[in-house]
């Protein structure tokens, strides 16, 4: 199996672990953090990109920032991609880019980005959670 679809496939499963991502942001150290531009792109093709900062420490598995947009019925999370992190405890860029399976319009929308590790200490890879945010963006098209 290739690296990519090894990234792929644990990028795939963070996206899918989001929607534990409250609950478990209550442990996360004051410290680590991840924030969400205010505004994101859509292009002509309907590739939305979205981007922020984040900063994290120490980690023993694979971890990613993920991202999701809601616009419109907001039990409806569109994932947008994931970007490998480095937990070194400095803040770091991120930006995902991704082609939601509805389409979404400029204008307002929700965005949620977490920094989440598959940590695989007990054999099968289990979520820890960094830091979480949801906020209000702008979606422009490109």
């Amino acid at each position: 199996m290739s690296l990519r679809s090894v990234l792929g496939t644990a990028a795939g499963a963070a996206l899918l672990l989001l929607a534990a991502a409250p609950a478990a942001t209550a442990s996360a150290a004051p410290y680590e953090t991840v924030t969400v531009d205010p505004t994101g792109t859509i292009a002509p093709d309907g590739t939305v990109t979205l981007s922020g900062t984040y900063r994290c420490l120490g980690n023993s598995g694979a971890v990613f920032v993920s991202s999701s947009v809601m616009q419109g019925d907001p039990s409806v999370h569109h994932g947008i991609g994931g970007t490998r992190a480095v937990c070194d405890g400095t803040e770091h860029s991120w930006e995902n880019s991704g082609k939601p399976s509805h389409p979404v319009t400029p204008g307002a929308a929700r965005v949620e980005a977490t920094v989440m590790e598959l940590s695989a200490g007990s054999g099968l890879p289990l979520p820890r959670f960094h830091a979480a945010q949801q906020q209000d963006v702008t979606l422009t098209q490109s």
